[in-house]
């Protein structure tokens, strides 16, 4: 999929006031820091359609991007930042859970992963959650550039391992990097394949 056209449409708290249409959209999600900004902006070619920051937990609400006019990109808060308050991070989950389990438009969910490290039980949990609740998702492993390859496959097949103790099979999954470009033409070709499936 080549992307033509990507462009800011609207942002707000709450799963009601989203756009209403009939295209697909495909939601980024991941823990603060995880470089959901850096990837949004790789895999549209554009430098500053999400706001990148080295603070992390500044995605605060749902924001649409409209891309080639076929389908919606949405961007929501990141999950766990320890530094927001307990009443902040009580708001974002409860925004976050809303458009998971309400927004009919939602094709996928795209869970992002820090390839760096090891399994994280807030992303264990949050996959979960998704899982229980029929939502699709695919992961999305980012930061590749920033390890050995020996390293990065050590640390997926650790990711691996932990999601069979409670998975029959696995999601699917991508290897990116926002730096390198790597995995993103795999990325926007799935998008590509269900959008294709779902006007047939």
């Amino acid at each position: 999929m080549q992307i033509k056209y990507a462009n800011y449409v609207i942002s707000n708290t709450d799963v009601n006031k989203c756009p209403h249409h009939n295209l697909p959209e495909y939601a980024f999600i991941g823990r603060s820091n995880v470089g959901k900004s850096s990837l949004i902006n790789m895999l549209t070619n554009r430098k500053d359609l999400a706001k990148t920051s080295s603070k992390p937990g500044k995605t605060l609400l749902i924001n649409h991007f409209i891309i080639n006019n076929e389908w919606y990109l949405v961007d929501l808060p990141g999950y766990g930042y320890a530094q927001a308050g307990k009443t902040q991070r009580e708001k974002l989950r409860k925004m976050i859970e809303s458009y998971a389990l309400l927004r009919q438009e939602l094709t996928c969910m795209f869970v992002l992963i820090d390839s760096r490290i090891e399994p994280q039980q807030i992303d264990l949990d949050f996959m979960q959650f998704l899982g229980e609740n029929e939502i699709p998702f695919a992961m999305i492993f980012t930061k590749a550039d920033k390890l050995s390859n020996e390293k990065l496959n050590n640390n997926i097949e650790a990711y691996n391992q932990k999601m069979l103790e409670q998975w029959e099979e696995l999601p699917q999954q991508f290897i990116t990097s926002s730096t390198t470009r790597k995995g993103a033409e795999e990325v926007l070709n799935y998008i590509e394949s269900i959008n294709k499936e779902m006007t047939i």
